[in-house]
């Protein structure tokens, strides 16, 4: 090992991390990490998966860290972009070098050079020799170890103060190793620069550091000299080897810690996961417990006064998944943050920078022109480098199998895994103003299921070559403002430039407005009431507004299947403050096959949320077709009323309307907030009622008998017979009591003082 001849600087710290926390979507990468670099060099040591590659990309701002501090020379480091980290002299070659293929040496290095440094290219050359005779060889046609060279080059060329490696004799011969390791050892010698060195290899670890952290599980479990590591056989094999020790691993959470480090938090008893659906059922219809003990990965870990929370666990049990266009979500789904949590002024521009790089670029500097920031974010998955503020492997990370389940190399696999790992990406986001994308079929299909992640009413804009055709598919039940492109999202040209344009200002427009919103006199002084309607249920709607509308902002919605959605979507946004639930017919159309049809998540929200709940069964007497002619030929005997040449109603059966009945009860007893749902036996619909083609009391009375048969009534839950039709006003007001019983006044006004209205 060379001798170091340089002084240290014992004043401060080159780097000091302290109690950093590092998360991949629920996945608790970094527990509390605690780390100082006084100079020379600083090992950091561990088996795969322990979180080093995860520290280098926080420490670079490659990775947002969720609490903790990264100091510079002083300076605070966390929360600030790559690009500044960078700025600031810190080098860093990461794992696997990331060169550019296409580029030859003396590119790589002209590309990354900076003039009045320390570094130059001839110094360059002159260190490594082999670069110099391979000048005009493309980083793909390197060896091993040249690439190392490369890589550790360009960082030099940026004229460092610290080098971060992050395993830089990976996959090298022997003598490849030997010739790094001596020249790791020569830079800390002879250079004024620092060394966070991220090693498997122990013998180099310890052969030119002073001191190795160990680290364990997210962890720097102890920080040791580097000499007793490397003369201590056995100790490197329980610490770090695969052999017979490593299951022993386990006291190392006990083991003597690093100086200054925090406490390790104390162990959490196991957690029972259950099927989503069955938090409020019966005993007798609960799955058994799956018990999943703690570990790093648990979100909750150190999240003070917050409950552990556990992931899903499928019972293999889950419905097939439905059409795009019925914006498909899991049984179980995270409540969306509510708007007033979640907004800022912060606009996101989305896509693939890859191929809409200058496009994109076109719209950022639009909106930042007009005064408002702006964070890019690369949705690309080809693989290339790039230019966003959030690269596309950050979001990758947020798939449910991270990176690796993005990056597949099939493109279609590569396109849909990627948005939903976007959509998990946003969710966890805060300060967002508004987003804004431009792009193609593929790229309207990477961001909007994203967007309509998002609360009604953060601004959503997307430019799209497909905007001017059928876009329920991607709008779903969301706000996302669709604009055709016109031309093709390729270049700026006369048309491109006039439509991304206006694309950018109109959000800008939006964005400013809702800032403007937000705490506005006037913008919570009612609580917002959500109501389902149909033509056939419209008269006990209206009577219900009337003896509400002083109280409440009654907004009604069409039960036409998305409809529905939009209403679940304002509830699950934090919008709706309770919910009068009159028309749930859009369940005949899901388990019939009819044309409005919900999804397996209706009264999803509700579960979630736990807002007051008044249902009923206002028009489950029918099922909707389109045209007479598009009826499905197994229903050619039934009773039908034609609504209008384009709408076919079809009267449900007795024993359809058990099934209906018995679907519905199910979900009604997984609501744990307050619940009246409503039998209105004297008919559920316009068409329903005496001397109207669709009156049939024996099938009614099969869907108020499934329904009872199922419900669980307990002291929050309660079913509730009505004598009258739905559309008399005896019904409506009992709607309107049953709401009033679950909303006191006092409720009522403190539930409106948390929920925007718009």
């Amino acid at each position: 090992m060379a001798e170091r001849s340089r002084t240290p600087q014992a004043a401060q710290a080159v780097l000091q991390v302290r109690d950093l926390h590092v998360y991949y979507g629920h996945s608790h990468a970094l527990q509390g990490v605690d780390l100082t670099l006084q100079h020379g060099v600083h090992a950091v040591v561990g088996r795969n998966g322990m979180g080093k590659t995860t520290l280098c990309n926080a420490i670079m701002g490659l990775l947002p860290a969720r609490r903790g501090s990264i100091r510079f020379m002083g300076e605070e480091l966390a929360g600030q972009p790559a690009y500044k980290v960078a700025a600031r002299g810190i080098g860093y070659t990461p794992q696997g070098r990331r060169l550019w293929p296409s580029l030859n040496v003396d590119e790589h290095l002209r590309l990354t050079a900076r003039s009045g440094g320390a570094w130059t290219i001839e110094r360059i050359y002159d260190t490594f020799p082999r670069l110099y005779e391979r000048r005009h060889n493309s980083g793909g046609q390197l060896s091993g170890g040249e690439q190392q060279m490369l890589a550790l080059s360009r960082a030099l060329l940026q004229d460092p103060r610290l080098l971060i490696l992050d395993e830089p004799t990976e996959g090298l011969a022997p003598l490849i190793v030997t010739q790094v390791e001596e020249l790791l050892a020569t830079l800390a010698a002879e250079s004024d620069v620092a060394i966070l060195l991220i090693e498997q290899n122990t013998a180099v670890a310890t052969s030119i550091s002073q001191d190795v952290a160990i680290m364990v599980n997210g962890r720097i479990s102890r920080v040791m000299p580097a000499q007793q590591l490397a003369a201590d056989r056995a100790l490197q094999e329980r610490l770090l080897g695969v052999g017979r020790h490593s299951h022993e691993d386990s006291d190392l959470e006990t083991a003597v810690p690093a100086a200054g480090a925090a406490p390790a938090p104390e162990p959490v008893a196991p957690v029972p996961v259950e099927d989503e659906r069955s938090e409020a059922a019966a005993p007798e219809h609960r799955p058994s417990l799956v018990y999943v003990p703690p570990t790093r990965w648990s979100s909750a870990a150190w999240r003070e006064g917050e409950p552990q929370e556990a992931p899903p666990v499928s019972t293999g049990t889950e419905s097939p998944a439905r059409p795009f266009d019925a914006d498909p979500q899991p049984l179980y789904r995270e409540p969306l943050t509510p708007l007033d949590a979640l907004a800022g002024d912060e606009v996101y521009v989305v896509g693939t920078f890859d191929t809409k790089g200058e496009e994109l670029g076109f719209i950022r500097e639009r909106i930042v022109d007009r005064g408002l920031r702006v964070r890019t974010v690369d949705l690309s998955t080809s693989g290339k480098p790039s230019s966003a503020d959030v690269p596309p492997h950050m979001v990758a990370a947020y798939h449910r199998r991270g990176a690796a389940g993005v990056f597949t190399g099939e493109r279609g696999s590569s396109v849909a895994a990627m948005a939903e790992a976007f959509a998990g990406w946003i969710r966890r986001q805060r300060g967002i103003g508004g987003i804004i994308a431009a792009a193609g079929s593929g790229g309207t299909a990477l961001a909007t299921p994203a967007m309509r992640s998002l609360p009604i009413g953060v601004p959503k804009v997307m430019i799209s070559t497909v905007a001017s055709g059928d876009v329920g598919q991607y709008v779903g039940p969301s706000d996302i403002m669709m604009m055709y492109s016109v031309t093709d999202v390729q270049g700026i040209n006369r048309i491109s430039r006039q439509v991304l344009a206006n694309g950018a200002h109109a959000l800008v427009g939006m964005v400013k407005h809702a800032a403007g919103l937000r705490g506005a006199p006037g913008a919570r002084d009612k609580p917002g009431l959500g109501l389902t309607m149909f033509g056939v249920t419209t008269t006990a709607v209206q009577q219900i507004t009337a003896l509400l509308r002083d109280r409440y902002d009654c907004l009604v919605f069409h039960a036409t299947g998305v409809g529905g959605r939009s209403m679940e979507k304002l509830a699950d946004s934090g919008l709706l403050a309770a919910v009068i639930d009159l028309t749930t017919t859009e369940v005949c159309d899901m388990l019939m096959g009819g044309v409005f049809a919900a999804t397996e998540d209706r009264f999803g929200a509700f579960i979630r949320t736990r807002i007051p709940y008044v249902g009923s069964v206002g028009a489950l007497d029918m099922v909707n077709f389109g045209a007479r002619d598009t009826v499905p030929a197994r229903y050619a005997e039934r009773t039908f009323v034609e609504h209008n040449p384009q709408v076919t109603l079809m009267r449900t059966t007795a024993d359809e309307n058990a099934r209906m009945g018995d679907w519905i009860a199910g979900r009604l007893n997984e609501m744990a907030g307050p619940v009246r749902f409503l039998l209105p036996e004297g008919g559920v619909s316009a068409l329903d009622a005496p001397g109207q083609p669709f009156h049939d009391p024996a099938a009614d009375h099969a869907l108020f008998d499934a329904i009872a048969a199922r419900f669980q009534e307990t002291a929050n839950r309660r079913l509730i017979r009505v004598t009258h039709h739905i559309n008399d006003a005896a019904f409506a007001q009992a709607a309107v009591d049953a709401l009033h019983a679950i909303t006191p006044t006092t409720g009522s006004t403190e539930r409106a003082s948390r929920h925007a209205v718009f």
